[in-house]
């Protein structure tokens, strides 16, 4: 089974809200994992209305930390559950959202996660992140993905643990380009797919769209990884 899984930070829908779903719906994706999603007012009917326009739905509860997954109409949704991480003083309380999924019969349980700009913060949600996940893929069976704002870049602490646990999707398969912020006029790679072993990454990039609509959409570049998963 391929499916395609995406990670974008949204950035509140803050900024146009047409460019974004242009560039959700180019995607195609089965699986969306979004960071920065709707949060305070309305914020239940505001990821609907996103998902619902974007052909896809909301799998996840919960509003702290931003996050959430949504899927295709590919994805049948087994399970959904969101975490609140350690929190700590001063700091912006962070989440995992994850959502167990099957699809063409083969099960994978995706996390959505956004991390700190306090490294000791970012390592500590990082480790606690993947043993949510790791806990609710063994659970179902399912391989595992995680779509994540590292708030970081691949030569730095958290990134090279993720990449040691897990395969860094892009660096495994790159297709297109790698740089993820600013959207504007991308400097640094800080968005990416992560993926268990047993996943096969077939390519793994910023998708192709209009240039308009990526700088216009939110201040981060989506990340669009085409997994293959089960024989």
């Amino acid at each position: 089974m391929t499916a395609r899984v995406a990670t974008y930070n949204v950035r509140g829908l803050r900024e146009s809200v047409p460019a974004l779903l242009r560039v959700i719906r180019g995607m195609r994706p089965d699986v969306l994992c979004v960071q920065e999603a709707p949060r305070f007012l309305r914020w239940r009917s505001r990821r609907r209305e996103l998902a619902r326009a974007a052909g896809l739905n909301v799998a996840t509860p919960g509003r702290l930390g931003g996050v959430a997954v949504l899927t295709g109409p590919r994805a049948r949704v087994l399970h959904a559950e969101s975490h609140v991480l350690k929190v700590f003083t001063g700091l912006e309380v962070r989440a995992l959202a994850v959502a167990v999924v099957e699809i063409d019969g083969v099960r994978l349980a995706a996390g959505s996660l956004h991390l700190d700009l306090h490294q000791a913060a970012r390592m500590r949600h990082t480790v606690e992140a993947l043993a949510h996940l790791e806990r609710a893929a063994a659970r179902f069976g399912a391989a595992a993905v995680i779509g994540a704002d590292v708030n970081e870049q691949a030569h730095q602490p958290v990134w090279r643990y993720l990449a040691g646990r897990l395969t860094d999707c892009y660096a495994a398969a790159p297709a297109g380009a790698g740089p993820t912020f600013p959207a504007a006029g991308p400097r640094a790679r800080v968005d990416s797919v992560f993926a268990t072993r047993g996943i096969t990454v077939e390519e793994c990039g910023v998708p192709g769209a209009e240039i308009a609509d990526l700088a216009g959409a939110s201040d981060h570049l989506p990340v669009l990884a085409r997994l293959r998963v089960g024989p």
